[in-house]
């Protein structure tokens, strides 16, 4: 089998220590914020020269916390309720031959002259803190948008909101956090295949731990 070595060339820092609770896709939440922050070989302004003009890019990653040595040929999307199998190239499950994922990101603004050097500020990322990098390209819109394409079946878009009840939570998270983990809250979380109304979940965000249930279609923030 032939392989081909990866260079990581940036790390990106985000509110989402662990996998549980980060959106599904990317641009699903565009309140999210998040920084790339380059290795130092790749710490060159002349590389980043008309990157401003963009107002989108893609970033090729690794899904570091699904490396495995082997794969298999079919997966259980979340969208189908964990209950039926597709294959595996039909689906954006991070369970791969190669474990890479592939992100479009609002680009916010290229912040040059920086102490780790050019640091790319974007929106909606869907990715965990301190993944890695192998690559970043422009979105571009004559090529890239497809507003005829099928979706397959995942063509109903995103599932319903629910709507959030944060209670207390409304004084306790920052302000310019808020609106991200009201959006995260929202998109439920939650396995597709669980329904249990008294069950608690929970993960960190920014710092915070979260705990929640979910009844019907709201969801409020759990206090113990």
């Amino acid at each position: 089998m032939q392989t081909y070595p990866m260079k990581v060339i940036a790390h990106i820092e985000t509110d989402f220590p662990t996998k549980f609770g980060i959106p599904r896709q990317s641009g699903i939440v565009d309140a999210l914020r998040a920084r790339i922050v380059f290795e130092p070989e790749y710490r060159v302004d002349a590389a980043f020269r008309g990157l401003e003009d963009f107002s989108h890019i893609w970033l090729v990653w690794q899904f570091s916390e699904a490396v495995r040595e082997n794969w298999s040929p079919t997966v259980r999307p979340p969208r189908l309720g964990g209950n039926e199998r597709m294959g595996v190239f039909a689906t954006r499950s991070p369970f791969r031959p190669n474990a890479v994922g592939l992100s479009c990101v609002q680009l916010e603004r290229v912040e040059l002259g920086t102490s780790a050097g050019p640091v790319l500020h974007v929106l909606g990322a869907d990715l965990m803190d301190g993944t890695p990098i192998f690559d970043i390209k422009p979105y571009l819109p004559y090529a890239d948008s497809k507003p005829d394409a099928k979706g397959g079946f995942a063509a109903q878009g995103a599932p319903q909101r629910l709507r959030v009840e944060l209670g207390e939570w409304e004084s306790i998270v920052p302000t310019d956090k808020r609106e991200a983990l009201t959006l995260v809250l929202a998109q439920d979380p939650r396995p597709s295949y669980q329904e249990d109304p008294a069950r608690v979940y929970g993960f960190v965000f920014a710092g915070f731990e979260v705990k929640f249930r979910v009844a019907g279609d709201v969801l409020s923030i759990a206090h113990n």
